[in-house]
């Protein structure tokens, strides 16, 4: 068990920083930390050389194993940072170029409608066609992509370049804020940490190289419309959203704002998904719709945009998530067959 205080760490970084200017500081029992270290974006290329120090002198304290400092800048980088004007005041304004050639989201209004697991199986459905296919979860508050993938508690390693070497798991790289805390720690983060930290896990991350790039990036993305979607939206070009609802109106309605959310920063919307749309008994054969049938195929022809499927509440499906074994089901391979990426 680690015996590492908060007063070591502070006391470390004495004179490097501010000690203001670290949050979230997390230690836990492995002796692995993490926190966020707010910087003058002015700094330019010593940024990084701070960063490294900053790390290595925290690794230096006795019992420290593995140190992670996210470093957060948006505010005054984002008023640096000139913008294309845009009507709603959202426009888009990538600032990463990655060695991927296409960035997909999964995206949905509200939690609880099985998003993460449409992620990843639809990932691991795309990854079979012979793409080379990555998986990122941004969902920083509830990271389920280890649990889903079967990579709970494994720490990433870096390579040369001082960049995240993604685990290669079910023919995909896959990549989670998950891996580097552990799995019943709160993620406490103010908006410019979760900003910082997506920001990081897209530009530090071993996807692919310029020779060869990634052919498809999968983000599953957190619930809602916040910080973090927005990031997303206007930092990178996202080359499209897949939307994910259950049928009823209450899941309805929040997918509507996420779609128009995309549709303001200029996201092209590749369709919608039906999740838990029916439910067959495995003693009578009865099919039964427990949260509606249907709503999601209406709403879409109303919003004109495609719909891809209806994905049953299928005993199969869930045991495959929760044992973190990815099976292939067919309707992930429809799906993913008419994305057509």
């Amino acid at each position: 068990m680690s015996n590492i205080t908060a007063e070591q760490i502070f006391n470390a970084l004495k004179g490097l920083v501010n000690p203001d200017s670290i949050s979230g500081l997390d230690i836990n029992k492995k002796g692995e930390i993490l926190f966020a270290l707010s910087v003058d974006p002015a700094m330019g290329a010593k940024m990084e050389d701070l960063h490294q120090q900053v790390e290595k002198t925290v690794l230096s304290i006795k019992g420290v194993k593995k140190v992670t400092a996210i470093l957060t800048a948006e505010k005054s980088a984002q008023a640096q940072t000139p913008k294309t004007p845009d009507p709603h005041g959202m426009g888009k304004n990538p600032v990463l170029d990655l060695p991927i050639k296409k960035i997909i989201a999964v995206a949905s209004g509200k939690g609880g409608v099985g998003k993460s697991t449409v992620a990843v199986n639809l990932a691991h459905a795309l990854a079979k066609t012979g793409k080379s296919v990555g998986l990122l979860d941004a969902d920083i508050y509830g990271p389920s992509v280890p649990r889903l993938t079967g990579l709970p508690n494994i720490k990433p390693d870096t390579n040369d370049e001082n960049k995240l070497i993604p685990f290669e798991e079910h023919g995909l790289k896959i990549m989670s804020i998950g891996f580097m805390v552990e799995q019943d720690t709160a993620m406490i983060w103010r908006g410019p940490m979760v900003q910082s930290a997506i920001y990081q896990m897209l530009r530090d991350v071993a996807w692919g190289t310029d020779e060869a790039p990634l052919d498809i990036l999968v983000v599953d993305m957190p619930p809602g419309t916040g910080d973090a979607q927005l990031t997303l939206a206007q930092k990178i070009n996202l080359d499209g959203a897949v939307m994910v609802s259950t049928p009823q109106d209450l899941a309805l309605l929040d997918v509507r704002k996420g779609i128009e959310m995309f549709r303001k920063t200029d996201v092209p919307i590749l369709g919608l998904i039906e999740n838990m749309s029916t439910h067959i008994c495995t003693n009578c054969g009865h099919e039964e719709h427990l949260f509606g049938h249907g709503g999601a195929r209406v709403e879409a022809a109303k919003l004109h945009i495609p719909f891809l499927g209806e994905i049953p509440l299928d005993i199969t499906i869930r045991q495959s998530a929760d044992q973190g074994k990815l099976k292939g089901f067919e309707i992930f391979n429809e799906i993913a067959e008419k994305l057509n990426l």
